[in-house]
């Protein structure tokens, strides 16, 4: 099966048989309640070690968010799985290759608005400029698992 992003993209894959929907079968509360979970537990990783970073050791905001980002990127994938979409599959490297990407395509736009808000309003704090750039990433992040990362007809 070609990429996602090759041969029609996620247009063609939301026509696809409502079967392959990870989010089928899921109570509309059930399945965004375990999404706003799953983000909180992200967000939470990333916050503590922003703060970590910046009051502890001393590193710059746009330094210390790269670590934060690593590490709350696996918190999201094993919560996504569990609260999200329920997955009873076993998680593979596959599917984590996919979160990844995914993840990190994320957290490349999540970076991209942290360091507008630093760099050019400076006097923003940095959990108003984290909060602001996650939830752009978050609209992006939700699309790509639904529709990319854990997609029953890709496993």
């Amino acid at each position: 099966m070609r990429p996602f992003w090759i041969g029609g993209g996620w247009g063609r894959m939301a026509a696809e048989k409502q079967d392959n929907d990870p989010a089928q079968g899921l109570a509309l509360h059930r399945h965004f309640g375990g999404f706003a979970i799953s983000g909180a537990i992200a967000f939470t990783v990333d916050a503590i070690l922003l703060e970590t970073g910046i009051r502890w050791l001393g590193l710059h905001p746009l330094v210390a968010r790269v670590a934060a980002i690593a590490c709350a990127m696996v918190a999201g994938w094993l919560s996504h799985r569990t609260f999200t979409f329920a997955l009873s599959t076993t998680p593979s490297l596959r599917e984590f290759l996919r979160y990844a990407a995914a993840a990190w395509m994320a957290a490349a736009l999540n970076y991209a608005a942290f360091a507008t808000i630093v760099l050019y309003r400076p006097d923003t704090p940095a959990f108003i400029a984290l909060g602001m750039a996650s939830f752009f990433a978050m609209i992006f992040s939700y699309l790509a698992m639904r529709y990319a990362v854990f997609w029953k007809g890709r496993r």
